[in-house]
């Protein structure tokens, strides 16, 4: 069996990293043209944010449920991810629970037209939810058993049920431009925390 060449490897190696990168170029052009025009937007509207041609879209993602898809799994990995590193950069574990949440409501605030797009197919939407689950009520859960730790909130709270109130209070904010779900979200963190000791 004929064996491949460390620079044939090499090749193989950088071609797929390439690709990977411009599959993330895509899926955050896709992400910022969601957030302002929806998951139905032109593809052409993707495509020109990018910088590549149609093709390249309907060649990585042949139909809009999978690129509404992809778009989605990389957001949650990036919300996922960024728990880890702002506890070791927030300052306190607190403050790093407050910067996830934001990033969390960024996300939760972001997804008009989601179910909508994914009614054609709802074991996709099924598993969407059960990956959205996996990936972050465990970082929730991190970052709230530190501050917990830290002396900083009321024991008690739970990953999921934090994350379900955030995700309640977002609710409605495409339908009312006049309500923001920061404020309310910002005072649920507060309630949190624990009085200063006299």
């Amino acid at each position: 069996m004929p064996r491949t060449s460390p620079a044939a490897e090499g090749a193989g190696r950088s071609k797929r990293a390439d690709a990977l990168r411009n599959q993330q170029t895509l899926l955050d052009a896709a992400a910022a043209v969601f957030v302002t025009s929806g998951v139905d937007a032109p593809i052409r509207e993707i495509a020109a944010r990018a910088g590549v041609g149609m093709g390249t879209i309907y060649r990585n993602f042949p139909t809009r449920a999978d690129l509404v898809v992809a778009v989605y799994r990389h957001q949650v990995d990036a919300c996922a991810e960024a728990g880890p590193n702002l506890l070791v950069e927030g300052g306190s574990p607190f403050a790093a629970l407050r910067q996830w949440v934001d990033l969390f409501v960024d996300f939760l605030v972001t997804k008009h037209g989601l179910a909508k797009a994914m009614q054609s197919d709802s074991s996709g939407f099924d598993a969407l939810l059960a990956y959205f689950q996996e990936r972050l009520v465990p970082v929730c859960a991190r970052l709230l058993d530190a501050a917990v730790d830290a002396g900083e909130i009321r024991p008690g709270t739970q990953a999921h049920e934090l994350m379900r109130g955030i995700g309640n209070l977002c609710i409605g904010r495409d339908s009312d431009p006049r309500y923001d779900p920061r404020r309310l979200v910002e005072l649920l963190l507060r309630g949190l925390q624990q009085p200063p000791l006299s």
